[in-house]
């Protein structure tokens, strides 16, 4: 039974891999006897496989890993872990959080088999993905990385801050894709997490103010350590959830359900700012 969480001999590639959640989630996959390819602007602190630099807001830079990546092998199972804050521009932020990882995802696609799957890295700062729907996928229906940069560009007003548009977009994108991705044996997924203390804490704060950060409702009672957040992105890509796809998992300690059940004000998700 053991075996369905294992990866040993399975190749797989983690973005974000240096810090926070990737981190994590790259050191914890080696221990369970993965082949880890790393991809980050820098290189990691933690033993990997290999590693290569790639800027997920570079097509050419993404391609060019894609096709190193694909040169080794299949790949068993990617992590888009990788992600900017909302301290940076919004445009930016869209493309390191969703236009650049899907593209990635789309690359490296045809060199999976049936059994690999596929996991991201959304929020709970996308929760609102079904009132904008209609926007997210008239981004989704545009498949490359320069149109779908260009439609971003156009829709400033809608891409804002860039953070929870692009959380939103991971969502459906992950929902949309399953379908047909399942007739190919590849599972897609994503995670939401709550407020998780990774290098990235700070930025929030300076975003969104100290004191609504510390604020935030945390049912457990304090913010998740990024081993937390790695543990159910492993699940997902694991044989352990081989029937599990299309699946939006709330690793946020309990908010969204608090917030649906009329325990938590959903007011408190705007700053006072």
């Amino acid at each position: 039974m053991s075996a369905v969480w294992r990866y040993d001999g399975r190749r797989v590639v983690v973005t974000g891999c240096s810090s926070g959640m990737g981190q994590a989630t790259a050191a914890e996959l080696a221990d369970l006897g993965a082949e880890v390819i790393g991809l980050d602007i820098k290189a990691p602190s933690v033993a990997v496989k290999e590693f290569v630099e790639t800027d997920l807001s570079d097509p050419e830079s993404i391609e060019a890993a894609a096709g190193h990546i694909a040169g080794g092998g299949a790949v068993d199972a990617l992590f888009n872990c990788a992600g900017l804050p909302n301290t940076f521009p919004g445009q930016q932020v869209m493309l390191v959080n969703f236009v650049g990882p899907r593209h990635l995802t789309e690359q490296l696609i045809p060199h999976m088999k049936p059994g690999a799957a596929i996991a991201g890295i959304s929020s709970v700062a996308g929760l609102a993905f079904l009132e904008n729907m209609g926007t997210v996928m008239e981004l989704l229906a545009i498949p490359g990385f320069a149109e779908a940069k260009a439609w971003c560009e156009a829709h400033d007003d809608k891409v804002a801050e860039g953070y929870s548009f692009s959380k939103q977009c991971i969502i459906v994108y992950t929902m949309q894709r399953s379908f047909t991705l399942a007739q190919q044996g590849i599972r897609i997924n994503c995670t939401s997490p709550g407020p998780t203390d990774t290098p990235m804490m700070p930025h929030f704060e300076q975003a969104m103010g100290t004191e609504y950060m510390h604020n935030f409702p945390k049912p457990i009672g304090r913010n998740a350590r990024p081993e937390e957040q790695a543990y159910p992105l492993i699940f997902l890509n694991s044989d352990a959830a081989s029937y599990v796809t299309g699946h939006n998992l709330f690793t946020d300690g309990g908010f969204v359900g608090a917030i649906m059940t009329g325990q938590i004000d959903p007011s408190v998700l705007v700053p006072a700012s």
